[in-house]
């Protein structure tokens, strides 16, 4: 797939960004997940109970690993939890990249920007409290999406409120707060956002894809994590 002209603005700048979490690749480990159908360990029966699934990630995690990270253009069978990706083709191509861990991890803005919008996205597998930051990059326009956060980030937010680089802008949130999936944050950038306000679709239809992904560069331009990640 041919690059957008976003890719290549955010490859160019990759060393500028504030890391969106706090990592130190010399102390720090990240452990890739993998949530597709090749992962015959993650069964239905954990992923039908938040509770189950929130022990699954906390167990290979295990004190080792300060993150669990991936799922860019991942195609995956976790959706089938929640009637949300449901459809004649179902919806199962992740857009963003996660990065799993404890509830409270604070959230940083990678680079000024503004409030675009936010959102209590309160169903069953969706993202919960959502976040969305407007940016500005030698005249180029695109988003950043903050999804599963704890809903207190939201309720002092105004849209327009700017927002400088590096600061706390939100926290993981529980599974109350975040659409009732383990402690994470679900990161995305999005070129072209149209008139969508507090949400954007993270998880396409794989007929899509190309679309899709095109719209929505690889997040890990900004996080420049996946480099420090293992498999097991």
């Amino acid at each position: 797939m041919q690059s957008s002209p976003l890719h290549n603005l955010l490859q160019k700048h990759a060393s500028t960004f504030y890391p969106v979490v706090n990592f130190d690749p010399l102390k720090n480990h990240l452990l890739q997940l993998d949530f597709t159908a090749a992962n015959t360990k993650l069964t239905s029966k954990i992923l039908a109970d938040t509770n189950l699934f929130t022990q699954y990630i906390q167990e290979l995690l295990n004190e080792k690993y300060t993150y669990g990270i991936g799922g860019y253009a991942e195609n995956r069978t976790i959706y089938a939890r929640s009637s949300k990706f449901d459809g004649e083709e179902p919806r199962r191509v992740h857009l963003g990249v996660d990065i799993w861990g404890s509830a409270g991890t604070p959230v940083f803005a990678p680079l000024d920007g503004h409030v675009h919008s936010f959102a209590f996205n309160n169903f069953y597998g969706d993202y919960g409290a959502t976040i969305i930051l407007k940016h500005e990059l030698e005249g180029i326009i695109f988003h950043t999406l903050y999804g599963h956060l704890s809903v207190s980030d939201i309720t002092q937010l105004m849209e327009g409120q700017f927002i400088r680089k590096g600061t706390e802008i939100a926290h993981f949130g529980i599974p109350a707060d975040n659409g009732h999936w383990p402690p994470h944050l679900h990161f995305q950038i999005i070129s072209e956002i149209k008139r969508n306000k507090g949400d954007y679709i993270g998880v396409c239809k794989y007929s899509e894809k190309e679309k899709y992904l095109f719209n929505c560069p690889d997040a890990d331009l900004i996080l420049q994590m996946m480099q420090y990640s293992v498999k097991v």
